[in-house]
């Protein structure tokens, strides 16, 4: 038998940790070795059988989440899950976990705790897994510099500028790039999308993520990125300088409408247990933009969106795929270069270069 995952939690309800702790206990590839009302509590506790895989709040008394996690990633890295609720201040404070190195979001339980029991256990438990399996070495290494936090110090627009984008996004462009990334991707993104020129091609983009929780993700990214960044509505339009995120718990799907791209938002079952779903996106892409497509798979668990590349490489796009060596799990990946759907596999730091070069090849 091989050994368990070791998994400690950190939330300061009582009822939350014994729900969890439920959950995770049934699967018997998991065990709970620990669990902690609060930060100091869990480092106490650490220090003496220190886990795989930490759950984690993030607002406690004594000490936030943030700090703590930051205290985890200084001392041994460690992969953490954010589990948090479903409000706006939450979902700010997960991203901005994320970014501080968590690897993955789950919602945390406010009401109805026999209902989680019932029907979100498996989410819960297969994201504990996929966290267990990140390289936290390659996480740090793909973690971009904090960006400048106090606005007024940063150059102010000129007119020129303002100018210069409000071209850029008034430009139809019939050429876009699809990217879709999931354990590991916020940080993968962050340094792909920060690196990028105001007219770079459009952008539609799936990141494996809980409701709402995109929409702090995009405002996030929109704050350090020359190109807008923004949660997709339906009927947007596709523009470049413009990067458009699925929702959280909708899919995503590309259409053509005369010259222009734009996006459908809507309900529907998982795709290969998500929602939004890589394969969603990417075989819409494949079908309505073909060859006037660029395809971009990075780091993430599992086989979403390697059948999806596939139909695009066959329908004439170009395909990227994040190798090995740069990814926190070589999962999605992996699986897409097994079937034959990459022309290229290039490391992280390599993308956004060639997201650039594609823009203006094809200007």
């Amino acid at each position: 038998m091989s050994k368990k995952i070791k998994v400690m939690l950190v939330d300061d309800s009582a009822v939350v940790r014994q729900v969890l702790a439920a959950v995770l206990a049934r699967d018997p590839e998991l065990e709970v070795i620990a669990t902690a009302a609060d930060p100091l509590f869990a480092m106490n506790k650490m220090n003496q059988n220190w886990p795989d895989v930490v759950v984690l709040d993030v607002e406690m008394p004594r000490m936030d989440g943030i700090t703590f996690l930051k205290q985890v990633m200084a001392v041994r890295p460690t992969p953490v899950v954010i589990c948090s609720t479903l409000t706006e201040k939450g979902a700010a404070t997960s991203v901005q976990a994320m970014s501080a190195g968590a690897v993955a979001i789950v919602t945390k339980p406010k009401q109805g705790l026999r209902d989680f029991l019932a029907s979100d256990a498996g989410d819960l438990v297969q994201t504990v897994k996929e966290a267990a399996a990140a390289d936290m070495r390659r996480l740090r290494a793909s973690i971009p510099p904090a960006p400048p936090v106090v606005p007024e110090l940063q150059k102010p627009l000129t007119a020129a500028d303002i100018r210069e984008k409000a071209s850029a996004m008034a430009v139809t462009t019939d050429k876009l790039v699809a990217i879709g990334t999931s354990t590991g991707g916020t940080q993968a993104l962050e340094l792909v999308l920060s690196a990028l020129p105001a007219d770079a091609p459009g952008i539609v983009i799936v990141q494996h993520m809980p409701e709402k929780f995109t929409a702090a993700f995009s405002e996030r990214l929109n704050k350090i990125c020359q190109i807008e960044v923004r949660e997709a509505a339906h009927g947007d339009r596709v523009l470049d300088g413009l990067a458009l995120v699925a929702p959280g718990g909708k899919h995503m799907q590309l259409r053509r409408n005369g010259a222009q791209y734009q996006v459908d938002i809507f309900d529907g079952p998982p795709v290969n247990r998500h929602k939004p779903s890589v394969d969603v996106l990417f075989r819409s892409v494949a079908k309505h933009a073909g060859a006037n497509a660029l395809g971009v798979i990075m780091t993430g668990m599992g086989d979403d969106g390697a059948l999806g590349l596939l139909e695009m490489h066959q329908a004439g796009a170009e395909t990227l795929a994040q190798d090995e060596k740069t990814c926190v799990v070589y999962g999605m990946p992996k699986e897409a270069v097994k079937h034959g759907a990459v022309d290229r596999i290039v490391p992280l730091q390599e993308i956004a270069g060639l997201i650039s070069q594609y823009g203006k090849r094809h200007r």
